[in-house]
């Protein structure tokens, strides 16, 4: 008779958020690493996104963000949530993104009007009841921290249908809303450390920052750490 696969299934991985701008370099950094044997790589999930009942709602966002913001931001959150919730094969789970950066784009559609206050207020009460009703773990948040000019470049190069209306003023009011949040830390409050890596550079000379952020991470460095901010390498 075969046996049954009795693989562990971990409730509590120590878990790490991947936080940034758009085209900031975050999968870049995931695919990194897979090849860490002990983890598990979620994405951000935007196929889900893109297709809700044959609906592609990141694009409806994009393009009319007046009337399919709240929508949009309410999806997000649950499909956030679901990934925070997920148990994992591993004991260290690596996420793209967080239900925590959730708040850094419904922060900026608050700042520039593109949802009604009313709507503000109902995800900001969901996101209350999740903080206090679910057990939502983040250990560690590693902030590629890029210029909005650069992130800019990189989205045109990747040539993303949706992100075709994407002005760079949108890119800078993300940015800002990040560096107020894990570099200024003045914004939200913090769930974890934050380690911040100069997303700025090319993809050869980032990998040693990445090799270090792994490296940290293996060797219990973050685990054991008091600090708020760990910063690997940053701009002047």
């Amino acid at each position: 008779m075969e046996m049954l696969s009795t693989r562990k299934l971990y409730n509590n991985p120590f878990t790490i958020c991947i936080e940034g701008n758009i085209g900031s370099g975050k999968t870049t950094f995931l695919n990194h690493f897979q090849s860490f044997n002990n983890a598990t790589i979620l994405q951000e999930p935007v196929d889900l996104w893109r297709n809700v009942a044959g609906v592609n709602l990141l694009d409806l966002f994009y393009k009319d963000p007046i009337n399919y913001a709240f929508l949009f931001q309410s999806y997000v959150q649950l499909t956030r949530l679901q990934l925070h919730s997920a148990s994992t094969p591993s004991p260290y789970k690596i996420m793209e993104r967080s239900i925590f950066s959730a708040r850094c784009f419904l922060e900026n559609l608050k700042r520039t009007h593109m949802i009604k206050d009313v709507e503000a207020v109902v995800l900001e009460n969901w996101y209350d009841w999740c903080m206090e009703n679910t057990n939502i773990r983040v250990d560690l948040i590693v902030y590629l921290r890029t210029t909005p000019e650069i992130v800019y470049q990189r989205m045109q190069a990747r040539a993303r249908k949706e992100e075709d209306s994407v002005p760079l003023e949108y890119l800078r009011q993300i940015h800002e809303i990040h560096e107020d949040w894990l570099y200024r830390q003045t914004l939200f409050s913090l769930p974890a450390p934050v380690m911040i890596i100069d997303g700025d550079k090319s993809l050869e000379e980032m990998v040693p920052q990445f090799e270090k952020c792994k490296d940290r991470i293996l060797n219990g460095q973050v685990e054991n750490t008091t600090s708020t901010r760990i910063v690997l390498d940053t701009k002047a």
